[in-house]
């Protein structure tokens, strides 16, 4: 599903999937959150396909409905950082971003605190 916005000039269409990567770039720069190893995506937990196959889904959905986006989104805290304080910055970050990279209204952000990690090792 994609919304629409319409001006004199033209209309936008955003879609799901592109307020979801902005919702995981702002996570991604909140304090507490945790990274894979290369930095650029959140913890996802490894599942697999029928055919076998490691798929790694996303650890953010959005929903789009007319005027307003509702977003999910799973996570890891690092050990050493108060999990509901990194779970409101997450909302705050969120919201801030989406609002103002596509002028969608956020009604609702739902984070879940998926575990712990507890060292650079783990």
């Amino acid at each position: 599903m994609e919304t629409k916005q319409t001006n004199n000039t033209g209309s936008l269409r955003v879609s799901e999937e592109v307020v979801a990567k902005i919702a995981m770039l702002a996570a991604s720069e909140v304090e507490g959150v945790a990274l894979e190893a290369d930095g650029k995506r959140l913890s996802r937990v490894k599942t697999r396909s029928l055919a076998g196959k490691v798929l790694r889904p996303s650890p953010v959905k959005a929903k789009l409905s007319k005027e307003t986006a509702e977003i999910d989104i799973s996570v890891i805290v690092r050990a050493g950082h108060k999990a509901a304080v990194v779970g409101l910055n997450l909302q705050q970050a969120i919201k801030t971003a989406v609002q103002n990279m596509t002028g969608i209204a956020v009604s609702k952000i739902n984070v879940k605190i998926a575990g712990i990690k507890l060292s650079e090792q783990t």
